[in-house]
């Protein structure tokens, strides 16, 4: 059985032609750097700008335990990334996510994609009952996005990062898996 006909078996679904989901590998370290420097992805993110192929693949050498560090393909090409942090001790029970598209696949399905399998993963393989992230109160679409995979505001936390000269709020968010 094809991952697509797997997929489409347990109810999710069909990955079009030339996409791919899989997990991040060190070969794709200059890959990831240049979607990371992009200005639209960067503005969602706490990353600093100008970041260096060094460094992005020093941190990929070296995950967090638990981590699950995915990216979204089309046709080969990187078109996002993601990642899912197991905590640990008393709260093993949760981790917290990341995400990001490249600027100029937006609006295309491709954030749908990542985060559901980082959320079936989550709850399929790793037993995760509760799913954190924080995202700018101004990323309308990524907001609408989480709230579609059932995560609900928590709380709002004033002056968050600082963007482009300015500092920003940002709400946490949560999924809780019944």
């Amino acid at each position: 059985m094809s991952e697509n006909e797997e997929n489409e078996a347990r109810g999710r679904a069909r990955l079009p032609d030339g996409v791919l989901v899989r997990a991040v590998r060190l070969s794709d370290a200059e890959e990831i750097t240049d979607l990371i420097n992009l200005p639209g992805y960067r503005a969602g993110t706490l990353r600093p700008p100008y970041q260096r192929v060094e460094e992005v693949r020093k941190h990929m050498e070296n995950p967090s335990p638990g981590a699950l560090n995915l990216v979204v393909t089309q046709n080969g090409k990187i078109v996002g990334n993601g990642g899912l942090n197991r905590l640990s001790g008393r709260r093993q029970h949760v981790a917290s996510i990341g995400m990001g598209v490249h600027d100029d696949f937006t609006g295309r399905g491709f954030g749908r994609i990542l985060l559901g399998a980082m959320v079936d993963a989550a709850d399929d393989w790793l037993d995760i009952k509760r799913l954190e992230l924080t995202v700018y109160t101004d990323n309308d679409v990524a907001i609408g996005l989480y709230r579609k995979f059932g995560f609900e505001q928590e709380g709002l936390m004033k002056a968050f990062g600082f963007r482009s000269g300015e500092y920003v709020d940002a709400y946490t968010m949560a999924r809780l898996r019944l």
